[in-house]
């Protein structure tokens, strides 16, 4: 097996979030097929949450993809904290209307109740943990004119069930958990998305005890997965650079595993 094979390997596993990079399992897919019809329901908001890593982001840029083609669909990455740049935002993709100086909620709601809306809005907020009490209240007030839906994802913590959180209480009309994978979905994950790449080789080195050890370090956490096996495939180059006959390419040295696991942090020696 040549080096470039593992360098191509490696490159399946960088941390970006890509709709075509969505691994069909099972669960997952029947949660995914959820949120689909809950936009399709005459719901106001949608909340989509979870624990860092679990997949919420390829969710809502999946949605997107899915969606732009046949509604009028917004996705916006990264959150605009200030409540006059939101609005402003708003006003422009939703009614095609450009602002320069200030553009306040009070304003924004005058403006969005003079419009008449056919085809309403489907407004996708990533990371909403971020956005003030505040402007989450007048979210939720805007959400309330049924002249916008929004979907949004936040960040569950072991602390705190942002659920929980005063603006979203009686006021989410479907809410969405995601969490980590199984051991038996991590291995079809992983397996997966090198497969999907055509690093077929690659896909067969990973048997189970080896996907039960990185289960044991991720917790079946897909992000930690991808820093975890973008760093083992890194060092396994390095390796058939240097060391090719030391390689054994038929399945995934655990002690490689676990170097990977300190390189990353996700081990401590």
């Amino acid at each position: 097996m040549k080096s470039s094979i593992f360098q191509n390997s490696k490159n399946v596993f960088l941390d970006t979030v890509n709709a075509r990079d969505y691994i069909q399992l099972d669960r997952v897919s029947t949660i995914y097929q959820s949120l689909k019809d809950s936009v399709n329901k005459p719901l106001k908001m949608i909340l989509l949450y979870g624990k860092p890593g679990t997949g919420k982001s390829m969710f809502l840029t999946k949605l997107y993809n899915d969606l732009s083609t046949t509604k009028t669909v917004h996705l916006y990455q990264t959150p605009i904290l200030d409540d006059v740049e939101f609005f402003k935002r708003l006003a422009h993709d939703l009614l095609g209307v450009k602002y320069q100086g200030e553009l306040n909620f009070t304003q924004f709601m005058k403006i969005i109740d003079e419009h008449s809306i056919d085809d309403i809005p489907i407004v996708l907020l990533d990371e909403a943990q971020l956005y003030s009490n505040s402007l989450m209240e007048k979210i939720r007030l805007l959400s309330d004119t049924r002249k916008v839906k929004f979907v949004i994802t936040l960040h569950k913590t072991e602390k705190e069930d942002l659920i929980a959180k005063e603006h979203f209480q009686t006021r989410i009309w479907e809410t969405i958990e995601l969490e980590n994978a199984s051991a038996v979905e991590l291995k079809i994950y992983i397996q997966k998305k090198l497969m999907k790449a055509n690093c077929f080789d690659s896909a067969n080195m990973f048997h189970s005890k080896s996907v039960n050890l990185i289960y044991k370090i991720t917790n079946g956490n897909y992000r930690d997965t991808n820093k975890l096996l973008y760093t083992l495939f890194d060092i396994y180059t390095n390796y058939m650079e240097n060391n090719p006959s030391k390689i054994d390419t038929s399945k995934v040295s655990n002690k490689i595993i676990e170097m990977s696991a300190l390189h990353t942090g996700l081990l401590h020696a």
